[in-house]
């Protein structure tokens, strides 16, 4: 059966995102013309004292005291106007940064999870921080130093020109130099080493989130010098790349750094100047406009120069966020159709992961994980699916949390194909607990209301006793109104037992639980299990668990093998069977035992 819904409209591109700030751009703009012509006024006033006072004969005091009072005002000017834009400049910067991460929250809230799972979180953490900001140069900076560098040499070469058209082009041999060397900074080369030093930061960062996350796990181990391994040879590679991107720059960028320099400007007007005066066709007072322009003409273009790396950072971030913005949205019905009670049904599913996208089921490029499961999860009912690892079991609740969709086949809720119920309606339906608990940094009651935000506190306090998790919240600084990752540190079995308590609130007709008591003691998923079981008549429920004393009570049990359904039955039916599951639960009970005994002898 194919989806009837469409998918939603791709996002606004940067520029159309920008788009309602352009009245802000353009205050910026004009408060930067303002004060880059007013800025002109001191050299002017330098220039005209100059060639006042080196005239034959006495000069005008009246004039002169014009002169540095229009100079002495220029500069006012200059400094309010350039504070203001810059102040307007940086307040723009702000208001499109924050739209930029309300965009990509937006975005990535309607991507398909499973899409997610793609990207590092290291990769984007680095998105949605650095390199939104690193559009900050574009906005706060970039249209004041584009106007310096365009409005500052056409304004000082319109008054040059006036003097003498062939000093002028003279004056103008350090600029063009310079900007006869910016195209060699934009070569296929110079571009592919920016990306692979970009691509090197976001490989550190990716490796420092890994190894802060699984810190614990790689000390218990002894796994901390692979773990600092990986991080060298993601330092070694960064450091590689970053070589190769400053030897290719560095002697352009020093090559345009000493046409811009102040002496090599001089050089050459005073040089040119002197031509020019030996062979009578400049007067020696005329020769100071030019020595004066000549270094306001080339300071702009200087500072384009040493931003120019912010701006190809700039420019590569904001491409890094529209590949983000362009990722497609989980399709949503044209016509949502609402499911008739909560019977599950899996018809000839067939799954399988696209490119770079296999998940932790160890999927192949192109290799199906689950093929032609047919399953029906009847109301009132708990389904377990076992199987050993890489079989398909966290696939399939996948699709049926629709965290991907199905590539050849159905999931049904109540008669209704997922892609045709809208998605607010499937998670009023359908909640889950998986192993991998992510709190958000909120307060400990807001962490279990998440999924009923309108829920009163004696609600979250019975949700939470019913997942055994209530006596360690009171432990905590402000009990329920701790926050998490502040004054709240949490085991995984305790995040464990918060994500069930989050999951029992919200009372969906469907649950959905992913090893969710994989950290927990014997005691404490003794009493989840009760908890769960109070609701169970009214709720479809699926379990997949490795521990199989978890899955005891089950209604059916479904074996799982190289994504087939193998066997399924109860567990006492499979037991007596002596097939597949049997032979899965004699591995299982023979380690547990093994386990036991090691740990006997070690006491």
């Amino acid at each position: 059966m194919t989806s009837t819904g469409t998918t939603a409209p791709p996002p606004p591109g940067v520029a159309r995102l920008l788009r309602p700030y352009a009245g802000g751009f353009a205050v910026v703009v004009i408060l930067q013309v303002i004060g880059a012509v007013a800025g002109l006024a001191p050299l002017l006033a330098v220039v005209e004292l100059g060639r006042t006072l080196l005239a034959p004969g006495q000069a005008d005091g009246g004039h002169v005291r014009n002169v540095v009072v229009a100079g002495a005002a220029g500069l006012l000017v200059r400094l309010l106007f350039t504070a203001a834009s810059s102040g307007v400049g940086h307040l723009l910067d702000t208001r499109v940064q924050l739209a930029l991460r309300r965009q990509l929250a937006a975005r990535l809230g309607r991507v398909p999870i499973g899409r997610l799972a793609r990207r590092r979180t290291g990769e984007l953490a680095k998105l949605v921080g650095e390199d939104v900001s690193a559009v900050h140069p574009v906005i706060a900076h970039t249209p004041g130093e584009l106007v310096s560098a365009f409005v500052v040499p056409l304004v000082s070469l319109g008054y040059l020109l006036t003097v003498d058209w062939r000093m002028t082009l003279i004056t103008l041999i350090p600029v063009l130099l310079a900007v006869a060397l910016v195209p060699l900074m934009m070569t296929p080369t110079r571009l592919r080493e920016q990306k692979e030093f970009d691509a090197a930061m976001g490989r550190i960062s990716a490796s420092v989130v890994e190894f802060v996350q699984g810190i614990a796990v790689v000390k218990a181990f002894g796994g901390s010098e692979r773990a600092h391994g990986r991080f060298r040879t993601a330092v070694d590679d960064f450091t590689r790349s970053f070589y190769r991107m400053v030897r290719g720059l560095s002697g352009i960028a020093a090559g345009m750094q000493v046409a811009l320099s102040p002496p090599f400007v001089l050089l050459v007007v005073l040089a040119g100047g002197a031509y020019r005066i030996t062979g009578g066709g400049l007067a020696p007072a005329d020769l100071m406009p030019f020595l004066l322009l000549g270094l306001g003409l080339t300071a702009p273009v200087a500072a384009l120069g040493h931003g120019f790396d912010d701006l190809q950072a700039a420019r590569r971030a904001v491409g890094r966020i529209r590949d983000v913005l362009a990722e497609p949205s989980l399709p949503e019905p044209a016509r949502p159709v609402a499911p008739e009670g909560h019977r599950v049904e899996l018809r000839d599913v067939r799954f399988g992961y696209e490119g770079a996208a296999a998940g932790r089921e160890g999927a192949a490029t192109g290799r199906e994980v689950l093929r032609g499961i047919d399953l029906v999860l009847e109301p009132g009912t708990t389904t377990a699916v076992v199987g050993p690892s890489g079989s398909g079991k966290s696939t399939l609740v996948q699709l049926l949390t629709r965290f991907h969709d199905p590539t050849h086949g159905s999931v049904l809720l109540g008669g209704v194909d997922l892609r045709e119920v809208g998605s607010q309606e499937l998670y009023r339906r359908v909640s889950f607990v998986f192993q991998d608990v992510r709190l958000l940094r909120a307060s400990v009651a807001d962490n279990i209301a998440l999924a009923v935000p309108h829920a009163d506190r004696d609600a979250v306090v019975r949700a939470a006793r019913r997942a055994s998790i209530h006596d360690r919240i009171l432990e905590l600084p402000r009990g329920y109104d701790s926050v998490i990752g502040e004054d709240a540190r949490l085991s995984g079995g305790e995040a464990q037992r918060v994500s069930i308590a989050r999951a029992l609130l919200a009372d969906t007709p469907v649950l959905v639980l992913d090893e969710a008591t994989a950290f927990a003691d014997p005691q404490t998923e003794q009493a989840v299990r009760e908890a769960l079981a109070q609701t169970r008549e009214k709720r479809t429920t699926l379990v997949i668990a490795h521990r199989l004393e978890t899955i005891a009570d089950a209604d059916t049990v479904v074996m799982l093998r190289d994504g087939e359904i193998v066997e399924r039955g109860t567990t006492a039916e499979l037991l007596a069977r002596g097939g597949a599951f049997a032979e899965f639960w004699k591995i299982h009970a023979d380690a547990v035992q093994a386990g036991a005994m090691e740990g006997e002898e070690a006491r």
